[in-house]
């Protein structure tokens, strides 16, 4: 796709990046990144400076990712059927329900075989 606009041609690039690291999840960028552009413009449009903005906008990400970790919960990793929901969550929108159980047991098998602990049991 060729894009002109400064700000796609960033949305294209950012959803690009997110599927070779990941796979998934471009839409899920495309849609937070205009959701961010637009919470921006009103303050340009105030003038506001963009580093001023970015700055605010990293102090919410520090405060959002603290949020976060405090209602994070620890999953004991030899409990299949807690990591079966785990991965049942994940692929909610993903896959057709009459074979979540299949592809969730499937998905936690496949990992259990590669996952390696460390002396920490990590």
């Amino acid at each position: 796709i060729d894009v002109v606009h400064p700000a796609a041609k960033h949305m294209l690039e950012l959803a690009r990046a997110q599927d070779e690291e990941v796979g998934d999840g471009t839409t899920s960028v495309i849609v937070l990144t205009g959701e961010i552009l637009s919470l921006a413009q009103p303050l340009l449009e105030r003038k506001l400076h963009p580093l001023k903005i970015v700055k605010t906008m990293s102090l919410a990400l520090t405060d959002a990712l603290a949020i976060i970790e405090k209602a994070a919960t620890k999953i004991d990793t030899s409990d299949s059927e807690k990591l079966k929901e785990v991965v049942k969550a994940c692929l909610g929108t993903k896959v057709n329900s009459r074979n979540d159980d299949f592809l969730c047991s499937l998905a936690v098998a496949a990992v259990k075989r590669v996952v390696c602990e460390n002396a920490l049991g990590k």
